[in-house]
């Protein structure tokens, strides 16, 4: 029965006896499909080594994770990728064979639906047309004609604040970049933009934000230091890749001191995230005399909108190490430039507490601290005491036994009968910032960040503005006393110009956030 089914043409044991002297004696290109147990087709005859280099063609998606070195993507990027594959949606193409000795780079291309359209066809636009479509046109303003002589003469530098965008944050957030060509994501593309940016600009001193470690150590740092700046570095803690770093050239700058705060501590709730800030003290070139210090401090806060407290723990924690680092020998303060990625608006509770010096939270909700959400979810409430006493900061955000004169005195003049009546916190010091938050010419809200989901303000870099006898120290003067004098800034753009160039990042620039740059005169 048996032989005479095998010799039946179209019975099951003919068709097994026919597959397998063809499996042997034809090659063919593989096609698998989404499940490959599916295919009318046997596995391909060769070596995975083989098969990977082989020319034949071939529709299985390859993740680059799997053909490239492993440090090139980070483990959650591998989970995400299961996942897609998952939910079948279509792969993409498998990366062209490499030339031997040819290395790899890291390319987010594999991530799925990373554009919401394939690519076109035919051959592609040239680098320079693509770069001046995506260019933005932003534009000196100046402030101040000219920087005021004062008894030790004045000294005029620039201030650069910018989030450079970790790759690794990049490639675990895909979703926020869905408008962008995978090619501008590639680390490869974004390092030499984000290098010629930096050049371009060639700030005295640099505060950035998202500076992945091993780019750092490797690229970011050496290229700087070509280029004639000092470079201090405070990675997150955890399992964090990337962290804060304060450059400035060695030609206008000397290094005082450095001071890297961590946020996170033991046993405090609210305060158990791994953000991070940097302070340097700096000392102009040839200087003499604390006068002369200048206090430089960058940092990225916590990004969650709903945990507002977290933010306004971390800015107090912060706030207490400025206190105690930039404290002259006469008891003042000397001036200070607070830059970085504040996650929290313009109009915001958060930004009111640092440009006001004081800020009642009693009852506040505390998704509405900083901003980010015009309906935030949850009705929590701040509670007093924002944090526990074992913390040692004070209200007055200074580490416990510690005074600042006159600063502080002055603080606690002007808030000492309302801190009876409602909770608050304050600091000693006069800030503001730099851009105003609406543009001049249009009257429309200045964009520092833009990607798929937003189009905000996070960025700032606050200062503290030179004095005049008759007006006090909310204003700057042709004849200012000690502290910073703006001169002029590097105008931001608006959410429709941004929408024009493509949005953030791009084939010109290559982070999701602005650069934020502005030119001071120091008077001591």
């Amino acid at each position: 029965m048996f032989v005479r089914s095998l010799s039946t043409v179209g019975s099951a044991p003919a068709v097994a006896a026919a597959w397998t002297q063809w499996y042997w004696r034809n090659t063919f290109p593989l096609i698998i499909t989404r499940n490959p147990f599916t295919s009318p087709r046997p596995p391909y005859p060769f070596t995975w080594t083989e098969f990977r280099n082989s020319d034949h063609p071939r529709h299985l998606h390859l993740s680059p994770v799997l053909m490239k070195h492993p440090d090139t993507e980070p483990p959650v990027k591998r989970r995400k990728s299961s996942e897609c594959e998952r939910s079948g949606e279509g792969a993409q193409p498998s990366p062209k064979r490499l030339a031997s000795g040819e290395r790899r780079e890291p390319s987010p291309a594999w991530l799925h639906n990373i554009t919401d359209a394939p690519l076109p066809s035919g051959k592609p636009p040239s680098l320079d047309s693509t770069r001046i479509k995506t260019a933005l046109k932003r534009q000196w303003e100046e402030l101040t004609e000219s920087c005021a002589s004062t008894s030790v003469g004045p000294f005029e530098f620039s201030v650069m604040s910018y989030n450079i965008l970790s790759q690794e944050l990049l490639l675990s957030n895909a979703y926020l970049y869905k408008h962008c060509n995978p090619h501008v994501l590639e680390w490869r593309h974004r390092f030499t933009n984000l290098l010629d940016e930096l050049e371009q600009h060639a700030a005295d001193i640099m505060c950035l934000q998202e500076v992945q470690e091993d780019h750092y150590r490797k690229q970011i740092k050496p290229s700087l230091e070509h280029l004639g700046y000092h470079c201090e570095y405070k990675r997150r803690t955890g399992r964090k890749l990337d962290g804060c770093m304060v450059g400035f050239k060695k030609s206008r700058f000397t290094l005082l001191s450095s001071h890297p705060v961590e946020f996170f501590r033991q046993g405090i709730p609210i305060l158990d995230r791994d953000n991070v800030g940097l302070i340097v003290m700096l000392k102009p070139l040839g200087a003499s005399g604390s006068e002369c210090n200048v206090c430089v401090v960058t940092t990225h806060l916590l990004y969650n909108p709903r945990r507002g407290d977290i933010k306004l723990a971390q800015l107090s924690v912060l706030l207490a190490e400025i206190s105690r680092v930039a404290q002259q020998d006469d008891g003042t303060t000397c001036p200070i430039l607070l830059c970085g990625d504040f996650n929290s608006v313009p109009a915001s509770p958060l930004y009111a507490f640092i440009t006001d010096s004081k800020l009642e939270y009693a009852g506040m909700p505390i998704g509405k601290v900083s901003g980010q959400e015009e309906s935030p979810r949850g009705q929590r409430l701040l509670t007093s005491p924002l944090w526990p006493p074992s913390l040692g900061i004070s209200p007055l955000c200074q580490y416990e036994g510690q005074t600042n004169e006159p600063d502080v005195k002055e603080s606690k003049q002007r808030g000492s009968k309302n801190c009876l009546n409602k909770p608050s916190i304050e600091h000693g010091f006069k800030l503001t910032s730099v851009y105003s938050h609406y543009l001049k010419e249009s009257g429309h809200r200045e964009i520092t960040t833009y990607h798929s989901r937003t189009a905000i303000t996070v960025d700032y870099i606050f200062y503290s503005p030179a004095q005049r006898e008759e007006s006090g120290w909310t204003e700057c003067s042709a004849a200012p006393q000690r502290g910073l004098e703006l001169l002029s800034r590097l105008t931001l753009v608006s959410e429709a110009e941004l929408r024009e160039v493509k949005g953030l990042p791009n084939q010109c620039h290559s982070s999701d956030h602005l650069p934020l740059i502005a030119r001071f005169c120091l008077h001591s």
